[in-house]
């Protein structure tokens, strides 16, 4: 799960990004960078520039220092925007300087993790942006790319997002098949219950639901925190909330919002709006490493 202690990320957490950078560094490099083995004497120093060729939200500068000094520790960075910033084409985000070989083969992996953060943040702020007057707070998904998610979901709040549960295993969603497997909405969230006082499992419990009939049976049965009304339209979401004591359940907006409608659902006073087109719709940023002389 994606956490930070002061602003900064938990050593859990840094732990688990390290892993993922290591593994991307075997898939890239393998035995060796035999371009630049080749071509660059082994004592050559350069210095390069990471330049924007893109208008909007940058994202993983941070993430880039850890790939440069897990490449090589002796690379200096000099940092001249910072992550979550606005930027737009020919400005100059940070400088690396060292070794020219460990420059060259840190060069794709840092341009392919923050190309793709940069995009994540960009359409994350686009959408934020647009509810910002009202309470309802923007969610991510688990429509992420296997092993790379916590790069995105950390992406989603260097944009101004909030990330909904990480994985399967830190909040009990109940959704559809769920419901349609255990035989019933009843049945489904009784045996949650009773599964997690068994296993001693402090999680909080989300049911989805597909029309007002499901949502009379989870109000009557209870012992749920968080109730997703799926693919209900804003005017259906506002007669559904006038259903719902509010003291005692979350709600969640899910299902085909758009940047054209996602305004009208945060009128609602909905809760909470989920969006997975913020982490598998999203464009990259056009960011580029370029040698300097």
């Amino acid at each position: 799960m994606l956490e930070f202690q002061n602003n900064q990320l938990s050593d859990s957490t840094k732990k688990t990004i390290l892993e993922i950078i290591d593994f991307s560094i075997r898939e890239d490099i393998g035995e060796g960078d035999h371009t630049s083995l080749a071509t660059i004497p082994a004592d050559a120093k350069g210095k390069a520039k990471l330049l924007v060729k893109d208008t909007g939200i940058l994202a993983g500068i941070e993430l880039a220092h850890l790939i440069f000094h897990r490449i090589d520790p002796t690379l200096k960075i000099t940092v001249f925007i910072q992550d979550g910033t606005q930027v737009n084409p020919g400005e100059i985000a940070f400088e690396v300087e060292g070794s020219s070989r460990s420059i060259l083969s840190s060069e794709r992996l840092v341009l392919n993790f923050m190309q793709r953060m940069s995009g994540i943040a960009t359409k994350t702020f686009q959408l934020s942006s647009i509810i910002k007057e009202y309470k309802t707070k923007l969610l991510d998904t688990r429509k992420t790319t296997p092993g790379i998610r916590l790069m995105e979901k950390w992406a989603v709040k260097i944009g101004g997002g909030n990330n909904h549960r990480f994985a399967l295993y830190d909040m009990v969603m109940i959704k559809d098949n769920h419901v349609d497997y255990a035989g019933g909405i009843k049945q489904a969230i009784d045996r949650t219950n009773r599964y997690l006082k068994e296993k001693n499992k402090d999680l909080k419990i989300e049911i989805e639901v597909r029309n007002l009939d499901e949502l009379n049976q989870v109000i009557a049965v209870g012992k749920v925190n968080r109730i997703m009304l799926d693919n209900f339209s804003p005017f259906e979401i506002s007669d559904a909330l006038k259903l719902i004591d509010r003291s005692k359940f979350e709600t969640e907006a899910s299902g085909k919002i758009t940047e054209e409608n996602i305004l009208d659902y945060a009128k609602t006073g909905v809760d909470f709006i989920s969006s997975g087109s913020i982490t598998h719709s999203y464009k990259s940023l056009d960011l580029s490493l370029k040698a300097e002389f």
